[in-house]
């Protein structure tokens, strides 16, 4: 073990030393606070990755580690801790600041295996670009754009995923009608000032109509009647640039304005049709732009390798 050249074995070592470390310290500083990484915060760590891989990339010839993180048997392992993490994040409730397991986003094993990964996507591409630059690779379009629109693309929403969540916003704000409203709460009950204000000009509930097709079972019967057909808000926006929209927002039909995307989340109950409260959501997400052109690179990635792969057995 630990002799040139390194197997998949130590690959496994490495990711489970990782694994380790971030347990070390969730138990000694607790959960990842996104919070420290807001923005610009976030600018200066994503630098800071940038002139690590460029640090490694320079030491590559000289150092057989960072050589191996640009192989596969240093890949696949780490795919395999990616994928287990990400499996048991798919199986277990996520909440905020919930159990290690439960908020799997803020937890150090699973933040670090994938800065990992991240890393070894970095170092590679840079490899690649290096040796088809300086001619000891022939460009092949075939082989290299997919490559390049894969690989980058996953790498900028990795990473642009990960830097943008301490500066997402999820936001609720109580509309009373007549009255604007420029304050929201977040999930631990802060208060926030908006750069727009929202005015409550009427709510609207569609209920399902009382008399019910004979075929349907009783339970089914009861739950559409305490159940809403529709329930949406006429509301008014104030922006600080001087915008003032009026539309209306309905459950899965968010309104976009200025960054925000404002929907409707729930109202007074008790008042039913009458309510003249509605609850609304609103989500900043200023990362997620980049978040989607990694995905669009990824998809035009995996064309790119059909097309060119129908060429190749064409030819």
């Amino acid at each position: 073990m630990w002799t040139q050249p390194w197997k998949m074995r130590e690959g496994f070592i490495i990711g489970g030393g990782l694994i380790c470390a971030g347990l070390m310290l969730e138990l000694t500083v607790g959960q990842v606070k996104w919070n420290a990484f807001s923005w610009p915060a976030n600018l200066i760590v994503l630098a800071g990755f940038l002139l690590l891989v460029a640090l490694l990339s320079f030491l590559r010839p000289k150092f057989y580690f960072c050589r191996y993180l640009t192989t596969y048997r240093a890949a696949v392992p780490t795919l395999v801790y990616v994928v287990g993490l990400t499996i048991v994040m798919g199986l277990t409730r996520q909440q905020v600041n919930g159990t290690w397991l439960n908020d799997m986003l803020s937890f150090w094993p699973f933040v670090l295996i994938y800065t990992y990964m991240a890393l070894m996507l970095a170092l590679v591409v840079v490899s690649r670009l290096s040796r088809l630059l300086t001619g000891k690779k022939r460009w092949d379009w075939r082989r290299d754009v997919p490559f390049f629109l894969n690989h980058c693309g996953l790498l900028i929403a990795l990473v642009t995923a990960t830097l943008g969540n301490a500066d997402m916003q999820r936001l609720k704000m109580i509309t009373v009608a007549g009255m604007p409203e420029w304050r929201a709460t977040d999930d631990r009950g802060e208060v926030h000032e908006l750069p727009i204000a929202i005015q409550l000009q009427r709510f609207i509930l569609e209920e399902y109509p009382a008399e019910m097709e004979p075929s349907l079972a009783a339970d089914t019967m009861m739950m559409m009647q305490r159940t809403p057909k529709r329930f949406a808000s006429d509301i008014q926006i104030l922006t600080k640039t001087g915008k003032n929209i009026s539309c209306t927002v309905d459950v899965n039909h968010p309104v976009s304005i200025d960054g925000w995307k404002i929907y409707q989340y729930g109202y007074d109950t008790r008042m039913g049709a009458m309510s003249d409260i509605s609850i609304l959501e609103l989500v900043s997400d200023p990362w997620l732009p980049f978040v989607y052109t990694g995905i669009w690179m990824m998809i035009a990635g995996a064309v790119s390798m059909f097309v060119f792969g129908v060429r190749r057995k064409s030819l």
